[in-house]
Formats: C-alpha cells, structure tokens, sequence
C-alpha cells in the first residue's frame, strides 16, 4: 500500500514528490535553495546533472510506501526507464521551505 503523494506531512518535501512525479522541471528546481546538495547511495552528485540523468530524462516516479522524521525520510518505490523500479530511501533537509540538501540510495 503506498501513501497519496497529496497526503505527505511536509509540504515542501511534498511540492518536490508532486513535481518530480510530473516530470515538472522548473517547480523541482525551484523547490531546491539555491546551493542544494545531494547523494546518491552516499556519493556526492551535482543536483542538476543527477536530476536530469535520473529523473526528467527517464520518466523518474516515486511511490512512497512510508514517510518518518515529520515527513522529511521517506521509503519509495522508485523507478525510471534506465533502472527500473527499485526500493529506495530518501531523506530530505528543508531550510526556510526549500530542500537544501537530499540524500537517496537502495533501501
């Protein structure tokens, strides 16, 4: 059972989940601060460049299966037209309502 995208508990967290689902680049980007930082499976990636690769170019969509820490740890189906779905963690640092920094990899 996965929990409704429009029913996550932090609205920033829950603005980034709508737009990356709807392949929305401009509305994820602007959910980012400026700076923001990421990793993937605890590597370092520049934002843009791994968002682009992961997401808008290979139809990205997360299913969450359960959120924790207020919203901000989610676990999710993840799936894309390069890997496939796989189980995935995420893990969100909000600033001032925008996502300063993520973390993601295999659950």
């Amino acid at each position: 059972m996965t929990i409704p995208v429009n029913q996550l508990s932090d609205p920033t967290v829950r603005a980034f989940v709508t737009a990356l689902n709807a392949g929305d680049r401009s509305t994820v980007y602007d959910v980012l601060t400026p700076g923001a930082t990421m990793a993937d499976d605890g590597t370092d990636r520049d934002v843009r460049d791994w968002l682009d690769r992961e997401v808008f170019s290979t139809r990205g969509h997360m299913d969450i299966e359960s959120e924790a820490d207020d919203g901000r740890a989610l676990v999710a189906r993840y799936r894309n037209d390069t890997w496939g779905e796989m189980r995935t963690r995420w893990h969100f640092t909000v600033d001032d309502g925008k996502v300063s920094r993520f973390e993601t990899g295999q659950a």
